[in-house]
């Protein structure tokens, strides 16, 4: 929303405070990590009654993370309602520039990208909020491993895309 009505962002050393904040409020108040990947297995606990998401960690927190989802839902319709509004759009900037694909080419590159980041996030234990905001800020040495491989496997993946694949 700030790019497309040109708003002028917090300052980035604020945003970052505010986000420390909330991570400790939420630790300190509620005893939950934050992490969003977490709360896509409890929306999925409440339509699969599979054993992996009948877990203590995911049936516990449900009372916390459905509502947090919510709020993120809630936020983003709100933000789009108060900047004017909001309707989809197909263009990719630089990949459609490098491969030139149609709709049905873009869902199945962002598809594949989806299964990709999910298997990920589960193999890492989290996404990259849980591991690079709570993780590194309660100096957990896997989400110095996790964060470090995120953000390696993107430098990897936007050179091999943009500059091999181009």
């Amino acid at each position: 929303m700030l790019i497309l009505h040109h708003l002028a962002p917090l300052h980035w050393a604020v945003a970052g405070a505010l986000i420390g904040v909330i991570t400790l409020l939420l630790l300190w108040l509620t005893n939950q990590r934050l992490g969003i990947s977490t709360g896509f297995e409890n929306v999925c606990s409440l339509v699969v009654n599979a054993p992996y998401l009948r877990r203590g960690e995911i049936t516990g927190s449900h009372g916390f993370r459905l509502p947090f989802l919510a709020g993120l839902v809630l936020g983003g319709v709100l933000s789009a309602v108060s900047g004017g509004g909001w309707s989809p759009f197909w263009d990719l900037g630089r990949f459609d520039a490098t491969f030139a694909w149609g709709p049905a080419g873009k869902l199945a590159w962002m598809f594949v990208g989806g299964v990709f980041i999910g298997f990920g996030t589960r193999m890492a234990g989290g996404c990259t909020s849980g591991h690079g905001i709570f993780g590194l800020s309660n100096l957990e040495g896997a989400s110095l491993a996790s964060t470090v491989s995120f953000f390696g496997a993107g430098i990897v993946m936007a050179h091999l895309v943009y500059r091999v694949l181009a």
